[in-house]
């Protein structure tokens, strides 16, 4: 499914502030993989998923998706293969674009668009139906400004049409870390509806040690770049917070000191 060699990325190289990113990462996911990958701050989680969108260039390596080679593609050419959901519920949608039009954008994206009309009645019943599985209330307000939603309502609808076109690989970047505690559990709890009922492969980023055990079928952890934990199966259910915490130790030489990744 997604098959990374050999990865490697720095930034400022050359400069007092070289920053060595990712060091000669090697990972394959199979196909229907729910994978949650967590780490300290600066331990290259983000970045992996940034260069696999295609926001960074690697220094080496090779980006393989479904036998597509992604390494050499631009973001914009990678877009028709992949979802995103950002950390920042602004970034998915248009704010002064209604509800009905940005699911548009998006059941249209990677197809031809012609001279017609922006919302046909079949698109419009098909938006209610899908915003139903959000259980939000979303599907009465198809003419409402996104801007008025408050964060979590519009980070569900980012999910929704980040999936609609059922991409070969969704990337979930710290999406509910910008939530209220309420919220972030109902989005998390959306996204492995959405995961599981569609069958796709997905990338979760998160800070959160006990999301990231709960969630998905496995979890790695990155230190300084590169993988120290690589856990799934029956291993990864039977695991707790503080095995995680002293396996990372032992993994890493280090002991975890970050407050995000140890909230309950």
């Amino acid at each position: 499914m997604l098959k990374i060699s050999g990865l490697k990325k720095t930034f400022y190289r050359g400069t007092v502030h070289e920053k060595v990113a990712i060091r000669e990462l090697e990972l394959t996911f199979q196909d229907g993989d729910f994978v949650t990958v967590i780490g300290g701050n600066g331990a290259g989680k983000s970045t992996v998923l940034n260069l696999i969108a295609g926001v960074f260039e690697p220094d080496c390596g090779s980006i393989e998706l479904d036998g597509i080679e992604l390494t050499s593609l631009p973001e914009y050419r990678r877009a028709s293969l992949l979802g995103r959901v950002f950390q920042d519920p602004m970034c998915g949608t248009a704010a002064d674009m209604t509800i009905q039009e940005n699911l548009a954008l998006a059941s249209r994206r990677g197809k031809h668009r012609g001279l017609r009309r922006g919302v046909t009645r079949t698109e419009r019943e098909q938006f209610v139906e899908q915003l139903k599985t959000l259980e939000l209330g979303l599907e009465d307000r198809l003419t409402a400004q996104v801007g008025l939603l408050s964060g979590g309502q519009r980070q569900a609808l980012t999910l929704l049409m980040a999936t609609m076109q059922r991409p070969h690989l969704l990337l979930l970047d710290e999406h509910t870390a910008a939530l209220d505690p309420k919220t972030a559990a109902r989005v998390l709890a959306l996204s492995q509806q959405i995961v599981e009922r569609e069958g796709l492969t997905a990338i979760m980023v998160t800070h959160n040690m006990r999301d990231a055990i709960q969630t998905g079928n496995r979890l790695i952890m990155m230190h300084e770049g590169r993988v120290v934990l690589d856990i799934s199966g029956e291993e990864k259910k039977k695991l707790t917070v503080e095995e995680l915490m002293a396996r990372f130790s032992r993994a890493s030489g280090e002991a975890l000191a970050s407050d995000k990744m140890l909230l309950a």
